[in-house]
This record gives structure tokens, C-alpha cells and sequence, in this order.
């Protein structure tokens, strides 16, 4: 891999030659509290030091609501209505976040290519910026804290400038045609690049190994945390809609008013709706909340093969974003067993400890 330093002076200077590439969108501040990738005008309200967005990056790559094809029925034909995607440069994408990106790569582009996504991605240039984690981050849990591909440019923050890495043919193309602007890295650099991703990862407030938590949460169906926490959740779907990875669609046909015309569209669905799990014949698989809270659970812990990861990417989003409070890495922890304190502590004693709860059939327990 290819390294060099942007010095802090340049950085706006390089943010808008960015523009050749394409638009521009960056994080920037939209109120008080709340950060969103926007399309960046003037690149000095670019915001380098924030945790997280509302949306993710996702929604360039699959649209919250995107028309498919149009249709006449009369004529028994329809019409794609794929857009002509212009090139576009995210800039400021945490690691957390590419890794949802390579997750949503991994169901869209698989053997059964969807095309609406893969123009975007062909489209979209990729900049990557490290950052110092909150209360709410749990990605080192993930192995999503340090990316090592999925990206054009990745900038290490460093105390005078950023230290770069170049991951792409185009990434090079962008260094090479704008090389004026960076210098060679120092044995200096790499001593701060050092310290500061040691200072990274002793920030997180969670150290623990999550290895089996896949296993655990298919054991622990009946845990008491499902009742409770499913009645505190309003099942309002911002949990969905706010995560880099949930990809669930609905499709609807909007018919026009001549009755005979009119437009398929795909948007955004989320399991925490009742609608989610209706079929034909008004059958429900999920008809309960605690059957919908239960699957998210479920969904984002379970194992991403081709990555071998989980779908979650511990961005902290769900948890921030919940207008009820419901904190999802605090009732992971809960079914680990490291703030839970049902299991018998004679069964504790007598088993070594391993930083889990232990299956309802050794409880002792009617929970």
C-alpha cells in the first residue's frame, strides 16, 4: 500500500479539487447535536471531528426511495428507469461505515448483480477519515474499527496534517494528478500515527470478546430481556433506517390516474413494522413486537460469510438515534451475561467463567 502526508494547510485546497471528480458530499453539522452527509458547497463546513451521521452512506448506493421501471398495461410493456448516475466523491466515511458498505456489496452484488446499486457504486469514490470513539461505539467489538479496503483514500488524522493511505487505482490517479499538495511521510509521522491509534483504541468504553455472541442469543430465546425491552421499543423503525447495513425493501406499484399507466418503486422498509411480515392471505410470521425485536437482534449478530463478520458494525446509530432509549449493545452485553445476573451463582462457581450467561436449561429458573 502507498503512503503520504497531507499537511493540515492543504487540506481544504484538496477538498476542492475533489470537485473534479465529481459532487461532493461530506459530513457536515445540520444542528446542535446532528451530523449528515450533505453535498458540500463551501468544503470549510466539512466537519472532520464528529461520531456519526444520522443517515448513513448507504443511501448513495440504495436510495430510500427509487422508481424502477414504468409500465402501460394497455401496451403490456414497461421501461427501466435507471438514472444516469453522475460521479460523485464521499469524503469523511469512518471505517465503521465502509465496512457497511462492503456488507451491502456482499447481498448486491452477488451473483445476482442488482443494478441499480451497482451503478452507484461503479460512480461513487470513496475517502475514508479515522476518528476517536464515544460511549455509543462498540466497532473495535466488530473488528470494524481500522479498515483495510473498501476505500479510494483513507486519512489518519496526525497533529499537523493527515497521513494517507491509497487503496485504489483511483486513489493513486487523485494523489498523482494533485501531488503538489502531500509530502513524503516521516519517521515522525509514523511514530504519531502510532500513538494516536493506540490512543483510538483504549478510548473505546468496551473491551470484550464477543467471538460466541451468535450462539448465545439463539440460545437465550426465552430471556427475560425480550419481554422487557420490546415493551419500552415504539417500533417505529429509526433503529433501520438510521443503520449502514439494513437492506430491506418494499415494492409498490403507483398507478396512474388514467388507470392505465403508472410506475413500480422500491423504498426502505424496516423489520420493526407490523407490515414487514404480512404475506398473502394475512399471514403475519413476525405478528408480535417482541417477534420483530427478537429478529433484529438476530439479523445483525448473525455471520456474514463471505466477510466473516456480523452484519453489525458497531457504529453506535441504533442506540443514539432511539427516540425510547433502548441501548442495543447494553442488551447484548445483558445476553453475555456480563450485566446480566440471573444464571444461579452456584453454576458460576462450579463452571469457569467465561463472560457469558449460560443457557435457560441451566438456570434453575422459570424465566
Amino acid at each position: 500500500m502507498r503512503y503520504v502526508k497531507l499537511p493540515k494547510e492543504n487540506i481544504y485546497e484538496f477538498l476542492g479539487r475533489l470537485k473534479e471528480y465529481g459532487t461532493l458530499y461530506a459530513p457536515v453539522k445540520i444542528s446542535e447535536k446532528f451530523y449528515d452527509f450533505r453535498e458540500v458547497d463551501d468544503v470549510k463546513k466539512v466537519e472532520f471531528h464528529y461520531n456519526r451521521t444520522i443517515m448513513p452512506p448507504k443511501k448513495f448506493f440504495f436510495l430510500p426511495r427509487e422508481k424502477l421501471f414504468e409500465f402501460s398495461i394497455s401496451k403490456a410493456e414497461y421501461k427501466e428507469t435507471i438514472e444516469n448516475v453522475e460521479p460523485f466523491v464521499l469524503f469523511g466515511l469512518h471505517a465503521c461505515d465502509i465496512f457497511g458498505l462492503k456488507i451491502l456489496d456482499t447481498v448486491y452484488l452477488d451473483e445476482f448483480p442488482d443494478k441499480y446499486y451497482k451503478v452507484r457504486r461503479e460512480k461513487g469514490i470513496i475517502i475514508g477519515i479515522s476518528c476517536m470513539p464515544d460511549e455509543y461505539c462498540f466497532c473495535n467489538l466488530r473488528e470494524t474499527d481500522f479498515a483495510d479496503d473498501g476505500f479510494d483514500l483513507f486519512l489518519h488524522e496526525l497533529p499537523d496534517g493527515w497521513l494517507v493511505r491509497v487503496g485504489t487505482p483511483i486513489g493513486h490517479r487523485i494523489v498523482d494528478k494533485n501531488i503538489k499538495l502531500f509530502e513524503e511521510v516521516t519517521t515522525q509521522d509514523v511514530c504519531n500515527f502510532r500513538d494516536l491509534e493506540k490512543k483510538r483504541a483504549e478510548a473505546f468504553k468496551y473491551h470484550e470478546d464477543w467471538g460466541n455472541l451468535r450462539y448465545l442469543l439463539e440460545l437465550e430465546m426465552e430471556h427475560p430481556i425480550w419481554n422487557e425491552q420490546s415493551e419500552l421499543c415504539l417500533a417505529c423503525g429509526n433503529c433501520n433506517t438510521t443503520c449502514p447495513t439494513c437492506r430491506c425493501y418494499e415494492v409498490q406499484d403507483i398507478p396512474s390516474l388514467d388507470g392505465d399507466t403508472g410506475y413500480r418503486e422500491r423504498r426502505w422498509d424496516s423489520c420493526q413494522l407490523r407490515s414487514h411480515g404480512l404475506v398473502a392471505g394475512n399471514h403475519n410470521f413476525r405478528p408480535t413486537k417482541k417477534d420483530r425485536f427478537m429478529n433484529r437482534y438476530l439479523c445483525k449478530n448473525s455471520y456474514n460469510e463471505k466477510l466473516g463478520m456480523s452484519f453489525c458494525v458497531g457504529c453506535g446509530r441504533c442506540t443514539y438515534f432511539c427516540p425510547a432509549g433502548i441501548s442495543f449493545v447494553e442488551n447484548l452485553r445483558r445476553i453475555m451475561g456480563i450485566e446480566d445476573k440471573s444464571c444461579p451463582s452456584e453454576i458460576s462457581e462450579e463452571i469457569p467463567k467465561r463472560g457469558f450467561a449460560y443457557a435457560s436449561d441451566v438456570r434453575g429458573e422459570d424465566i
